[in-house]
């Protein structure tokens, strides 16, 4: 209902606590808007009622997968039992999925609550079990953890999330991560970091949606900065900070000209090519590198800090002023 004509929103409240929504359509105006507010609190009420064991699971579930990426709970029985008790068994191994929307267009308040419940509902379509729950931040970002016996159930969870997604949430854009096995549930939280590598490497990526840490290469190489990532920040200051900055002031491409010139074997031609400009405004683009950055692309050495200085910009999941970058 919520498109349709004369279609009115109403959100259900306890006390200042959001707890829901109501659509209606009336066939005349409401002429007694007291009697309304005192109708909606009485829904509100018994919504918060009907609802609250099962919010009260919803939020032992996220407090237990928080525990686990965290690595808080230290001892592998106890962490197999308190799975156990809210329906996960992960004494086969374990995996993690991260799962990120963002709307293409200015959208109702609660579809965050709807990414939830559709990739939680394609998560437990392929692993009995799975646990959905928020990332802990408002950026409509979904940690999956589910059990995997085999390592295969990852790839066959990512699909079917995938499609849940794409019929369920229409006019959204969406990314997937994924980790490897971890054969002891205490990895779970390596497999965290592996997930969130691969989704903040995938989003950079215009040509798919969905990325295993496997798949990500050389980004493999700053897996160990995940946990703590203050070095992988003072190289991304060190490097190609200053472009983004100058690009975000001045509206112009460096970094995506650097991308783009690294990703065609540093050869200009290519990148003018690809680019549809003249080879000239390339180099007058890397003079305007080497100012900036004091590194310069015609060497080995500065081409190779630079392409680690855009790999950690990627996998820190800061987004470039115009396009992607690699």
């Amino acid at each position: 209902m919520r498109d349709a004509e004369g279609v009115t929103t109403i959100e259900l409240k306890v006390a200042d606590a959001i707890v829901g929504q109501l659509r209606m359509r009336s066939r005349e105006d409401p002429s007694d808007v007291s009697v309304l507010r005192l109708v909606t609190t009485l829904i509100a009420s018994e919504v918060e009622r009907v609802r609250a064991p099962e919010r009260a699971s919803e939020e032992a579930a996220t407090e237990f997968l928080h525990a686990v990426l965290r690595r808080s709970i230290a001892d592998r029985q106890d962490l197999l039992a308190r799975g156990k008790e809210l329906g996960i068994d992960l004494s086969g191994g374990g995996a993690v999925a991260v799962v990120r929307a963002h709307p293409r267009n200015p959208t109702e308040d609660d579809w965050r609550r709807r990414l939830l419940a559709v990739a939680g509902r394609g998560a437990r379509s392929m692993a009995s079990g799975a646990i959905a729950a928020p990332a802990g931040d408002d950026t409509g970002t979904v940690l999956v953890l589910h059990p995997d016996g085999d390592g295969e159930v990852g790839r066959r969870l990512s699909a079917a999330i995938l499609r849940e997604l794409e019929s369920g949430l229409a006019g959204f854009a969406f990314a997937i991560g994924r980790s490897r096995r971890a054969e002891d549930p205490l990895d779970l939280g390596r497999a965290g970091n592996e997930a969130l590598l691969a989704i903040n490497v995938v989003e950079g990526d215009h040509d798919r949606n969905e990325l295993a840490f496997d798949q990500t290469g050389t980004y493999q190489l700053l897996l160990p900065h995940m946990s703590d990532p203050a070095e992988l920040n003072r190289f991304y200051r060190e490097t190609v900070r200053p472009l983004v900055s100058y690009d975000e002031q001045y509206e112009t491409d460096l970094l995506g000209t650097l991308s783009t010139f690294l990703e065609c074997d540093a050869n200009v031609n290519a990148t003018a090519a690809r680019l549809i400009t003249h080879r000239h405004t390339i180099r007058y683009r890397f003079e305007r590198v080497r100012e900036l950055t004091g590194l310069d692309v015609s060497s080995t050495d500065g081409r190779e800090k630079l392409s680690l200085g855009l790999k950690a910009m990627r996998v820190l999941g800061i987004a470039a002023p115009r396009g992607a970058c690699d």
